[in-house]
């Protein structure tokens, strides 16, 4: 193999992959980053087993090719060279040398044929969207994603394709996110299933403002191809979690009481300052809805207490409720919009955040101490 690379693209190819490589592998071809050099491209890939990423780079290929190089050792030496291209060849052995400008590197690879190769899949499960479209709906829902190990099923986020609907649900089992949107899906390509959290991770780091974005599903495993106008293509495949996702239907209240508008930005804001005077044991901050006005305070007999209000327009009979504030401050955070309104049925039941959109966070109340 020998070929020619400008540095800022093995940078874009290395940077896009090389996050899944992790530090202690027990098969030491899962450190090593797969090239495979054909046509006028380069691709990289590398893969931890659950999670695959792929991406192709341009490159002036002399002699196509395949190797495996340890990934951090490479992505070391690329991103300190001083130069603009670098040549790269790799003999039978597969000992690569790294050549740019009076610098000069040889590593020790593994042949090309231990990589794990990487799974195929139909076409009849697929359904394409704007990658805009996806990296927002990932967003508004990946930061509820549960870390408890004994939950499985709820470790990922649940993608549900029917009714020409694509719907996104993320739970800890405290709180609920939902975003949904319309998709032009075929009989064929509904489905459901459960994404991990570390490959929704690495389409939150990946997935760009423009672009469209191929999902493809099977089984147990799911694809998703990312491409740009500039050429730029990057594939992540992932197992998924295998079980049945709980009835999500079942947690979202019913008719509210009470629909509040708020501003976000402002609303956010108070609760961080509140959020200061929590915790470990009282991590709550009380909302108290008066005539035309929110009062946000935390106390805590440890650290102290914090008091504000807002002017809000609120006509109902006065409520007070409490919350774990991260829960509100993450929702709030993962929005753009300039208002949001806060649902309420009572002190006791769930509260529920939407915006003039497909969007829906339900999260649940704390006892008032």
């Amino acid at each position: 193999m020998n070929l020619t690379i400008a540095k800022d693209q093995i940078l874009v190819g290395l940077q896009a992959v090389q996050n899944i490589v992790g530090s202690r592998t027990t098969l030491p071809i899962l450190s090593n980053v797969l090239l495979r050099a054909e046509g006028g491209h380069v691709e990289f890939t590398a893969t931890d087993l659950d999670v695959s990423v792929s991406c192709k780079v341009e490159a002036k290929v002399k002699k196509p090719g395949a190797t495996t190089i340890p990934v951090k050792k490479l992505f070391g030496i690329v991103r300190e060279l001083g130069g603009t291209e670098i040549d790269i060849e790799v003999d039978e052995k597969n000992i690569c040398t790294i050549r740019c400008g009076s610098s000069f590197f040889k590593i020790h690879g593994l042949n090309a044929d231990e990589f794990p190769p990487l799974p195929k899949f139909k076409d009849d499960k697929k359904v394409s969207l704007s990658q805009e479209t996806v990296k927002g709906m990932l967003k508004k829902t990946s930061f509820a994603v549960s870390t408890d190990e004994s939950r499985y099923v709820l470790n990922g986020i649940f993608i549900s394709l029917k009714d020409h609907k694509m719907t996104m649900v993320a739970t800890d089992g405290r709180r609920l996110a939902l975003v949904d949107e319309e998709v032009d899906i075929s009989e064929k390509s509904s489905g459901e299933f459960i994404v991990p959290a570390k490959a929704v991770n690495e389409l939150n780091r990946l997935l760009q403002e423009k672009g469209d974005v191929e999902i493809k599903f099977g089984e147990n495993q799911a694809s998703f191809a990312l491409k740009d106008d500039k050429g730029f293509s990057v594939l992540v495949i992932s197992k998924l979690i295998e079980g049945n996702y709980p009835n999500y239907r079942q947690v979202i209240p019913g008719e509210a009481k009470e629909r509040v508008p708020l501003m976000r930005e402002e609303f956010v804001q108070a609760l961080r300052r509140a959020e200061i005077m929590t915790s470990e044991k009282a991590n709550s901050v009380k909302l108290a809805f008066g005539k035309n006005t929110l009062a946000i305070t935390a106390n805590s007999p440890e650290v102290g207490e914090a008091r504000e209000t807002m002017a809000v327009n609120y006509k109902g009979k006065e409520m007070a409720i409490a919350f774990n504030p991260r829960y509100l401050i993450d929702a709030l955070n993962a929005l753009t919009e300039d208002e949001v309104f806060f649902e309420l049925i009572d002190e006791l039941s769930p509260g529920v955040l939407k915006i003039n959109g497909p969007f829906l966070y339900v999260v649940m109340p704390m006892r008032l101490s």
